[in-house]
C-alpha cells in the first residue's frame, strides 16, 4: 500500500481500515519496519502519514499459500479470459521464487481446489484479439450472428467485457459504424491488420452493468 500511494503518502488511519487492525497496532508495525531498515518516511500533524522514501525499493512481494492458490484458481476457472495464458506463466514465475516451505504448503493447498472449465476457445483467435486491443490495432473478424448471419467486419477494439460467464470484444465496428458487441466464441476468423484505431474509448460503449467493474483492482 505504500509503494501503491506514492509521494502523498497513507495515513495511518486508512492503513488500520485497509487491514482491519487498530491505529495503534499500524504504527507499531511501521515502527518495527522503519527499525529493521525499511526507507519509510513519516509526517506528523493533519495532511500527515508514512510512505516510502523517493526511489526506495522494497524486497519483491511474496505471496501467501492461500494467495497463491487464489491466483491458481482464479486463472484456471476463467481459461478464456484475456491474457489468461500470460497470466498463468506469471504466476507460475512467481510460483518458483517462494521460498520451499511456502510453495510446498501452496502445492498442497492447491490439491484441495477443484476446477471443471468450459473448453476454451481457439488460442489463435484469442492472440489475435488481445494483440489488436493491447497495441490498438484494427482487427478483421469473421463472425455469426445469433440468428446465424455470417459477416466479415473490421473492428476497432475499446474493451473486453465478461458478462454471465460470456467473453465479449466490444469495439466500433466499422461495417455498422457504431459500438458492437461481439461474443468471443461466435467468432470464426480473426487477423491483426496495419491500420491503428482511431481513438475510440471505453466511455462510448455507455454505462457498464451495475456489478461490472474494470480489473484494476484501484478503489474509483
Amino acid at each position: 500500500m505504500l509503494r501503491r500511494s506514492g509521494s502523498r503518502g497513507s495515513s495511518a488511519e486508512r492503513l488500520a481500515r485497509e487491514f482491519g487492525v487498530s491505529v495503534r497496532t499500524v504504527k507499531r508495525d511501521l515502527a518495527a519496519l522503519e527499525n529493521s531498515g525499511a526507507p519509510i518516511w513519516s509526517r506528523p500533524g493533519p495532511g500527515g502519514g508514512y510512505g516510502l522514501a523517493a526511489g526506495a525499493s522494497l524486497p519483491p512481494v511474496s505471496l501467501s499459500p492461500a494467495q497463491a492458490v487464489a491466483l491458481l484458481a482464479a486463472v484456471s476457472a476463467a481459461p478464456d479470459a484475456p491474457y489468461g495464458d500470460l497470466a498463468a506463466a506469471g504466476i507460475r514465475k512467481i510460483l518458483d521464487v517462494l521460498d520451499p516451505r511456502t510453495r510446498a504448503r501452496a502445492d498442497e493447498l492447491a490439491g484441495r481446489v477443484w476446477v471443471d472449465a468450459l473448453p476454451s476457445s481457439s488460442r489463435v483467435i484469442r492472440s489475435a484479439l488481445e494483440e489488436a486491443m493491447a497495441e490498438q490495432r484494427v482487427i478483421r473478424i469473421r463472425y455469426t450472428s445469433g440468428d446465424g448471419v455470417t459477416t466479415t467486419r473490421d473492428v476497432e477494439p475499446v474493451l473486453f467485457a465478461s458478462r454471465n460467464g460470456q467473453w465479449y470484444l466490444v469495439g466500433w465496428c466499422r461495417l455498422r459504424d457504431a459500438i458492437r458487441w461481439f461474443a468471443v466464441s461466435r467468432i470464426e476468423r480473426a487477423g491483426v491488420t496495419r491500420t491503428a484505431c482511431g481513438g475510440h474509448t471505453v466511455h462510448e460503449v455507455g454505462e457498464p452493468p451495475v456489478n461490472a467493474r474494470p480489473v484494476h483492482g484501484r478503489d474509483e
